[in-house]
């Protein structure tokens, strides 16, 4: 699924959380509330599992200043594999690699604070009791290369939004999975 908008409009301000569908592994097309319930029901199959939900982007540059921007949301029952959904975007007006990582971020938290509520809501519609996650968004810098110099402050923008970060090796979400869809 590919969605096209227009440059001139920034992402969380024309698209409602619900008109973005994510993709399965098998080509079904979910709404952010039936990824919450496909996690909260994977979480209740195992509740004696710790689980970590994380979230990341990662993007990739197109012809002119247009960019292929790929979300993945990751459920991962520790040491007993997971499940992911991803969903990508098209958009237009990134002149710099720092424009567009910066937005790769703003994405990241613009989706993460609509999805967990949609994941509360699911929870509370449980038939069972859901078992304990960390959640964290994932980061596509690392010590290594063109995006060293830009790990403080894209960090710093995921912990002022009360979220727990990581970064390459560990940003799994954004550096593995969504960069498989780019």
């Amino acid at each position: 699924m590919q969605s096209t908008v227009d440059s001139n409009k920034t992402f969380g301000y024309y698209i409602a959380m619900d008109e973005l569908l994510f993709n399965t592994s098998v080509g079904l097309h979910l709404t952010p509330m039936q990824v919450a319930q496909e996690i909260v029901r994977f979480m209740c199959e195992d509740t004696t599992r710790k689980y970590k939900v994380t979230l990341g982007t990662d993007s990739m540059r197109l012809q002119g200043n247009a960019a292929d921007f790929v979300t993945a949301i990751v459920v991962h029952r520790v040491g007993r594999g997971g499940r992911y959904f991803w969903r990508r975007i098209e958009l237009d007006n990134f002149h710099t690699m720092r424009d567009r990582i910066t937005h790769e971020v703003i994405m990241s938290l613009e989706i993460a604070t609509g999805f967990l509520t949609k994941l509360e809501d699911a929870k509370r519609t449980a038939s069972t009791a859901v078992p304990h996650y960390d959640f964290e968004i994932h980061v596509d810098v690392g010590e290594n290369g063109a995006t060293k110099a830009m790990i403080q402050e894209l960090v710093g923008m995921v912990r002022a939004h009360n979220f727990e970060a990581r970064i390459k090796p560990e940003s799994y979400a954004a550096s593995n999975v969504a960069d498989k869809h780019t």
